[in-house]
């Protein structure tokens, strides 16, 4: 029995330890999405244009995305409890920033505090589910983990559509810090302490990213991430609201249900690819397999929302949503293929490359519409023309998987 499996946690445990991280990224995700909702009323209170209004949005994955180098550091230094459970309260101190902003900059400190304080919810967790659980869990652990956090997406569609009449957007974000708070005081005292063997405090802890960044298997699975994943996710963080009113002409009532029904879509999704994993790598769909397959139906989804119109166009995010729960397979996939005692920094070393592609899709898709629009072309035929743009990306990066034949190197015991 190696070391790690000796630290396996008894099933009692393993079920509150989830739990407990479970919750933390379901509010991170929750902050990720939420600007979908209230999007018209930052553009009414604060005259944002979809540039201006990208980027705020943006704003989170910039600063999760720098947060990612330091945090891979002190989580194999220090621990996912500590560094996790400190970090939510400077997401809580953001939400009550957003909450009390009069202009355009505060909103922004308000964000870029939100993306630094839940930097880390995912890492913490896939860091400390390699040193707790079995090895054939790992791929189940992330899909339900992706479960929760679209249970968050979910709670900001029709939920906060819901109450925003009656506690406004800033109500939202004050309950929110109360939670978050709470989900810090949960990682503190409800995590067990990690195996011994967990820490490690190398003498050269960031040129290890060098390794990291340096492995060829990394970036064939990357670029994908990078586009492709990333792409999704601007698309479920912000603009799939815009897309509903104005390209399919919603009502924000409307929309509000398109979301909500397209985030359970997805979490149904990730719930039933968290069942399906054991079955899927014993009758040898590997991990490769399932990635391009994914990217495959996305791309030709994406092509087909381009050019769809009527009242049942709506309908292909449903589909689009399906095929891209297959994306989440890669991190850990490349991650564990790495050493043990670079754990850390594997997982926020690929969460960097994909927080930077979120960045720049959320960012430079509404600038791109903003451009198209200028041209003379109606707004809705500037999205339409933006998401082609974003499909002829994306089929670059598919090439890179299916010809870029390198394969992993094999991780330290």
């Amino acid at each position: 029995m190696t070391a790690a499996a000796s630290a396996f946690l008894p099933a009692p445990l393993a079920v509150r330890v989830f739990l407990v991280f479970a919750g933390a990224y379901f509010l991170s995700f929750a902050r990720r999405s939420v600007n979908a909702i209230i999007a018209p009323d930052l553009i009414a209170e604060f005259g944002l244009t979809n540039a201006q209004l990208g980027a705020l949005s943006s704003t989170y994955f910039v600063t999760f995305a720098a947060m990612q180098i330091p945090a891979g550091v002190w989580l194999d230094r220090y621990g996912s409890r500590r560094v996790d459970g400190t970090l939510l309260i400077v997401a809580a101190a953001g939400c009550a920033v957003f909450a009390l902003a009069r202009d355009v900059n505060a909103l922004w400190i308000g964000r870029a505090l939100i993306g630094i304080g839940v930097s880390c919810a995912l890492m913490a967790a896939l860091r400390a589910y390699r040193f707790w659980y079995a090895p054939a869990r790992q791929q189940q652990l992330v899909a339900w983990m992706l479960v929760a956090g679209t249970l968050g997406a979910l709670v900001t569609t029709v939920p906060v559509q819901a109450v925003l009449p009656h506690i406004g957007w800033r109500g939202v974000f004050w309950v929110t810090a109360a939670l978050l708070c709470l989900a810090s005081a949960a990682v503190f005292l409800q995590l067990p302490g990690e195996p011994a063997h967990a820490a490690h405090d190398d003498d050269a802890p960031w040129s290890a990213y060098l390794q990291v960044y340096g492995n060829p298997y990394f970036w064939r699975f990357g670029i994908v991430s990078l586009t492709v994943q990333s792409s999704f996710v601007a698309f479920q963080g912000l603009w799939i609201g815009p897309w509903m009113r104005r390209v399919l002409g919603m009502e924000a009532d409307s929309a509000a249900q398109v979301l909500f029904v397209f985030n359970l879509v997805l979490m149904l999704g990730y719930l039933a690819l968290g069942w399906a994993v054991p079955w899927l790598a014993r009758n040898g769909l590997t991990t490769l397999r399932l990635v391009v397959a994914s990217t495959v139906l996305m791309l030709g989804l994406e092509v087909a929302i381009a050019f769809a119109g009527g009242s049942g166009a709506w309908l292909l995010w449903l589909a689009l949503a399906l095929a891209a729960t297959g994306q989440s397979l890669s991190q850990t996939h490349v991650s564990l293929s790495l050493p043990e005692p670079l754990t850390g920094r594997a997982f926020t070393a690929y969460n960097l490359l994909s927080m930077a592609g979120m960045f720049l899709a959320q960012w430079l898709f509404g600038a791109t519409v903003d451009a198209l629009s200028n041209t003379g072309g109606h707004d809705a035929e500037a999205f339409r023309r933006a998401m082609l743009v974003w499909v002829a990306i994306q089929f670059g990066a598919l090439m890179v998987l299916l010809f870029w034949r390198v394969q992993p190197r094999k991780a330290a015991a």
